[in-house]
């Protein structure tokens, strides 16, 4: 960034500059954590008058803090320093829009310097603001070219709220929640249906789950409670309202993922298709452009590579429902091939497979590693080319050991929520874990519920 200032000795009365400014959601969210001010009526989800449209207006403060933008920036610049700013508000300015910020020399005197200050919005020339600033002006001049203000990546999860409205509009989808007998996963399914997401149809031992309900302050009226005693039973039992018409989505609640699975893996009574049963993370990792999917993490512990060949297909199938333009990147140690790393071959023929035709609805290239798969800088250091390297916006894991630890770095390093869904059964699994937060369970239905209606052609089943 370069910086030049004008010293005292050079203003004149008269002088002006001018700062253009697009406020954003983002700028929001900074400003309310920096000043303390969580104001809803600030926040990007607020609608505090109940009109269905969030305000979103920005802080009056915030747009005040352009002014000294242009005085600490422009004019007079570095060395700069308040003594009293006078302001008067006229209108209120929201993220989405774009204000010009503008400063004016009115008087100068024994080293004080008085500006006329004024912020106008700039698609309808709407005056927010106006008011006069009294500085101290520098006396030594500056000028650099070597300031550096590191960036900032905002913790929110703009892809799942983008996710969320997207489903919104849906149909809620009749769910079958097993054993929903704790506060996680009832509260996980009950928000979902308070969003009109899912019609959850609650599944397990009767009484635990309307304790469970009780204890959290929970109103169970209209939802529809099975009584089934045993998790393999409830398990059993979703299948079947499956199978019945009655659900178009299985949700897992306070049960272990193998006694889900193992009903739904049933050759008579369960919920296969002739795919392998694979797990997507839909993760909303902040600072990335979209969603990054990560497979599989959750089931297959050590696939084969006709495994593999599902997890692929699976994933590619699940990113067009959401929209995406899937591009798989099939991770390894190294980008080349090393005929001692079988996770290496593996990528090389999956990549060759979708060549092929033989994995269908997306771009796969592999081997890559972690780095040259989801940085552009990495790829091109590698001499990597093709429309995958550098921005993969699927990972294929080698084995879940790997996409595990993945995910949950992601999750509790770089901050990201992330959506847990398992394909290749007649229905999507909505499957989370206990430690998964509201967003986290609440994007998991959404993204069960894109999919039921999206209506995506799935490869060939095996």
């Amino acid at each position: 960034m370069h910086l030049v200032n004008r010293t005292y000795d050079a203003l004149q009365v008269g002088d002006v500059a001018e700062l253009r400014r697009l406020i954003t959601a983002d700028d929001l969210y900074v400003f309310a954590v920096a000043s303390g001010n969580t104001n809803p009526m600030h926040l990007q989800a607020s609608d505090l008058n109940g009109d269905g449209i969030s305000e979103r207006v920005a802080p009056g403060m915030f747009v005040a803090s352009l002014i000294s933008a242009v005085l600490g920036t422009r004019l007079p610049g570095p060395g700069t320093l308040y003594r009293r700013q006078v302001l008067d508000f006229h209108a209120r300015a929201h993220a989405g829009d774009e204000v010009v910020v503008r400063a004016e020399v009115l008087s100068k005197a024994d080293g004080h310097v008085r500006l006329k200050t004024d912020v106008h919005r700039i698609a309808d020339h709407a005056l927010i603001l106006t008011g006069e600033a009294d500085v101290l002006a520098p006396t030594e001049t500056f000028d650099r070219d070597d300031i550096e203000v590191p960036g900032l990546i905002v913790q929110r999860h703009r892809h799942f709220e983008a996710l969320l409205e997207r489903a919104r509009p849906l149909a809620a989808i009749p769910t079958a929640v097993v054993c929903p007998d704790e506060a996680n996963s009832l509260g996980g399914a009950l928000l979902a249906a308070k969003e009109s997401i899912i019609l959850p149809i609650l599944i397990g031992y009767e009484a635990a789950i309307r304790k469970a309900a009780a204890d959290m302050g929970a109103d169970l009226a209209g939802i529809e409670v099975i009584d089934v005693a045993g998790d393999a039973a409830a398990a059993e039992r979703a299948c079947a309202l499956v199978h019945e018409g009655r659900a178009a989505a299985v949700m897992k609640g306070h049960l272990h993922t193998d006694d889900l699975l193992r009903a739904m893996l049933d050759k008579t009574k369960g919920l296969r298709i002739g795919r392998r049963f694979t797990h997507v993370f839909v993760m909303d990792v902040p600072g990335q452009p979209e969603p990054l999917l990560v497979t599989d993490a959750a089931i297959n512990i050590a696939p084969d590579l006709l495994t593999k060949v599902d997890i692929c297909q699976n994933a590619i199938d699940l990113a067009r429902s959401l929209g995406m333009d899937p591009r798989v990147g099939v991770l390894s140690a190294v980008e080349t091939v090393n005929p001692a790393i079988q996770s290496s071959i593996d990528a090389a023929l999956l990549s060759k497979m979708a060549d092929r035709g033989q994995i269908t609805g997306g771009q796969v290239e592999g081997p890559l590693a972690m780095d040259n798969a989801v940085d552009m800088a990495a790829a091109r250091t590698k001499g990597l080319t093709g429309h995958v390297a550098g921005r993969a916006n699927i990972l294929v894991m080698p084995g879940l050991d790997a996409g595990n630890m993945l995910a949950k770095q992601l999750s509790f390093m770089s901050h990201a929520e992330g959506a847990g869904l398992v394909l290749g059964a007649k229905v999507p699994v909505i499957l989370n874990s206990r430690s998964d937060s509201p967003m986290s369970r609440l994007a998991s239905c959404a993204v069960a519920a894109i999919h039921h209606f999206a209506g995506v052609p799935t490869g060939v089943a095996k």
